[in-house]
């Protein structure tokens, strides 16, 4: 299972995977494993998320039900290093434009996260909440996320039919209504970096609610005002 991936500056793909890190090759249809930073016998523990930042490092989290996972930074030379802990569902990542804050999203726990970053060390300190949803139930859960050039967060919400934008404040200041209950990330793409693409989901859609989300599972582009950054290499 591929639960992130980012284009390596060299071809091809660095991704996150059920069984750790991994290069592949489209072209030749290759796999080289990197390994697992603590491989784990359990069905249930896996890596979700995960982003390349602007040093050309990848970085990536795993998730279980237990909250005692890590958030993982693969860099160029192969080696790992471990960033945090007591992690439930690792998801959303994303840098600031000023490469000064880092954001990282508990689902569980229906947090995201700011972190001081120190871009020279690749080093994250001082966290702190930066948006909580208050009610899941309506609101939907903090999934897959990107950051504008304004510093505005776009966070999907599981369970939400939407995308809300953060202020660099935390609070939000507009929303994208779905046509899906499940919208699981977004990116940004297009010439002008100024279209969102927002994934979604159709596993967890109960069978008598499908008829009514048939986008369900879908890849939508909407048009936006303010751009995204270009999605950094990865340097190995």
């Amino acid at each position: 299972m591929a639960t992130a991936m980012g284009v390596r500056a060299g071809g091809g793909f660095v991704m996150a995977t059920r069984k750790g890190f991994t290069f592949w090759d489209p072209k030749t249809g290759l796999f080289e494993n990197l390994g697992d930073p603590d491989a784990s016998e359990l069905a249930d523990v896996r890596f979700n998320d995960g982003k390349t930042d602007r040093q050309g490092h990848f970085w990536a989290g795993k998730m279980s039900a237990r909250g005692d996972n890590n958030l993982y930074r693969l860099d160029p030379d192969r080696s790992t290093s471990c960033m945090e802990g007591g992690i439930f569902i690792s998801n959303g990542l994303g840098w600031s434009p000023d490469n000064k804050t880092f954001y990282y999203t508990d689902s569980t726990v229906k947090k995201i996260y700011a972190y001081d970053f120190d871009p020279a060390t690749e080093s994250i300190s001082h966290r702190r909440v930066f948006a909580k949803v208050p009610d899941a139930a309506q609101e939907g859960i903090p999934d897959g996320l990107a950051v504008d050039v304004q510093g505005c967060i776009w966070s999907a919400r599981w369970g939400g039919w939407k995308v809300v934008r953060y202020d660099p404040q935390g609070t939000i200041i507009d929303e994208l209504l779905m046509p899906v209950e499940f919208p699981t990330s977004c990116a940004f793409g297009g010439a002008q970096l100024d279209e969102l693409y927002i994934t979604s989901a159709w596993t967890e859609v109960i069978p008598e609610n499908r008829v009514m989300q048939p986008q369900a599972g879908d890849l939508f582009k909407v048009k936006v005002v303010v751009p995204g950054f270009p999605e950094p290499l990865f340097r190995g």
